[in-house]
């Protein structure tokens, strides 16, 4: 079988800057920051006070109360950005085939701030004051689990726990079951929910993040000489890949194709990279040469930019 082409007919966004895809858009556009100091819980004890959290998120309102109730903020985000991007394609899946629609997403700490949230609890009042759903909802695999089962989707189904490269494998991984034939249509992205008070310490502590606490809307500044630090934040994104020529029979909206897709490791450091950079620069050729284009053809470059 012929490796098939692989397009994305819808997007979906949570984030700082908005609730949903347009607002996200028109913000970023203005262009505006939403790294503003914490206001969730007392970040005097660390030495970093900014974050970009996501103020206008009511996920009652926009899913399915009894869903709002068992799912914890990661999942939600998800949930939500999910689905946007269904709206967008126009696509219903209750006409699709379940078993040939899958999910891959990517998120690093999955439900670690509601683990943290009830660990507090147990503290104060004992295991009788937990969540009786914090098992089922705290582990990684939740966030794909509840998007299958929201959409009854019964095909290709993961979620990875690749750090910050954690979304972009997640988008990597279901281009290659739509190309190899495994599915015909995909939701893939990444969520991420961190901002609790242990998580956001744990990274203060190794001087991960920045510090410009009195100048918020430029801490981040990954590129510059000035860098200091990552700020932390939370979101989702999720996108709708399909098959181009069912896409294109459909009549869908057809924002771009995934070409080519390389994947490595260091196998050296866990923050720092290698200083030769070999490894980054295989995972770029390998994506290069399976998308069949030369690195001359390559317009934009999205760099992972950490800031520290």
């Amino acid at each position: 079988m012929s490796r098939r082409d692989v397009v994305i007919t819808g997007v979906g966004l949570v984030t700082p800057l908005g609730a949903d895809r347009e607002r996200s858009w028109a913000r970023l556009r203005e262009p505006r920051s939403a790294v503003a100091r914490i206001t969730r819980f007392d970040p005097s004890p660390f030495r970093s006070h900014v974050a970009a959290a996501i103020d206008d998120f009511d996920p009652v309102a926009l899913l399915d109360a009894k869903v709002a109730r068992r799912t914890d903020r990661c999942s939600q985000l998800a949930l939500a950005a999910t689905q946007e991007a269904l709206a967008d394609a126009a696509l219903p899946l209750a006409e699709e085939a379940p078993e040939r629609v899958g999910v891959m997403m990517g998120t690093a700490l999955g439900g670690i701030g509601f683990a943290e949230q009830e660990n507090a609890k147990y503290v104060e009042g004992g295991l009788r004051a937990v969540d009786p759903l914090l098992a089922l909802t705290v582990f990684g695999g939740a966030v794909s689990c509840n998007i299958a089962i929201a959409h009854a989707i019964t095909g290709v189904n993961a979620t990875n726990a690749m750090s910050c490269a954690s979304g972009t494998l997640a988008i990597g991984e279901a281009y290659r079951a739509i190309a190899d034939g495994r599915a015909d249509v995909m939701l893939a992205g990444g969520s991420e929910a961190p901002l609790y008070p242990l998580c956001f310490g744990s990274f203060a502590m190794i001087r991960a993040m920045s510090t410009r606490n009195d100048d918020p809307a430029t801490a981040s500044r990954p590129f510059d000489t000035g860098r200091d630090g990552f700020v932390m934040a939370e979101g989702a994104a999720v996108l709708v890949l399909e098959e181009a020529d069912r896409a294109m029979r459909r009549g869908a909206t057809i924002y771009g194709r995934v070409a080519g897709f390389g994947l490595t490791n260091d196998a050296h450091h866990m923050t720092r990279p290698r200083p030769d950079g070999r490894e980054v620069v295989r995972a770029m050729t390998t994506a290069i040469a399976d998308a069949g284009i030369a690195p001359r053809d390559v317009a934009w470059v999205n760099a992972h930019g950490s800031s520290t």
